[in-house]
């Protein structure tokens, strides 16, 4: 598995706010966050672990979707994401299963290259609220490996950065629990926080590359 040294990952973090901050987006990203092994100050860093918060396309153009689809047979540009930034970056266009366009693929294949070590989490909710429903959805189905590690750190929302936060990456001086802890704290019983803690591990070692997860709540 490709790993990242603890500094590549904070300046790759950098370069990614940067691309959010300065580029067009297939749909208007809110919120980043990172959590995980960079915010436990671990180094190496096996994956980099990225939150983006999105809000939903307004003021679409459906009429420049539907030539888009005809000439690149992708369903849902200028409703679900951005003509305008599918019309600069058609290379960037991902499609789920149905041959529509999948925003959270968009946003991955804009932001990362196939084969570095970054897993991407996509949703309309905030990191905060996210974590509470993923955990409520995962207990409830025992679906242990759904769990969003509650462990990050703000880095960029509603359009301010946030310096501090980087600088407290690069200095290390994060400080929290395991994840069984991280979970205990949010409710879960000991015996069953290890056993949610280890079904997130076996999951992220299955990983590799570049990958994203879309979510809504």
């Amino acid at each position: 598995m490709t790993e990242l040294s603890r500094d590549d990952a904070l300046d790759r973090l950098e370069r990614l706010v940067d691309t959010v901050e300065n580029e067009p987006m297939p749909v208007p990203v809110r919120e980043v966050w990172v959590f995980g092994e960079v915010a436990l100050g671990l180094d190496p860093v096996e994956r980099l672990d990225v939150y983006l918060t999105k809000d939903l396309l307004f003021g679409g153009d459906a009429d420049r979707g539907v030539e888009f689809e005809e000439t690149h047979g992708v369903a849902g540009v200028g409703q679900t994401v951005s003509a305008e930034w599918a019309e600069q970056f058609p290379d960037h266009v991902r499609a789920n299963h149905s041959g529509h366009v999948a925003p959270e693929k968009c946003l991955a294949a804009h932001l990362l290259d196939d084969d570095e070590p970054v897993h991407l989490e996509v949703c309309n909710a905030s990191f905060e609220d996210n974590v509470t429903q993923r955990l409520k959805g995962a207990r409830a189905r025992e679906n242990y490996e759904q769990i969003l590690d509650p462990r990050g750190a703000a880095l960029w929302i509603d359009g301010q950065r946030a310096d501090e936060a980087f600088e407290k990456l690069r200095a290390g001086e994060y400080v929290f629990p395991t994840l069984s802890g991280a979970l205990e704290m949010l409710g879960m019983d000991p015996e069953e926080a290890e056993t949610a803690a280890d079904a997130v591990s076996r999951f992220r070692e299955q990983q590799d590359g570049a990958s994203v997860r879309g979510d809504v709540v």
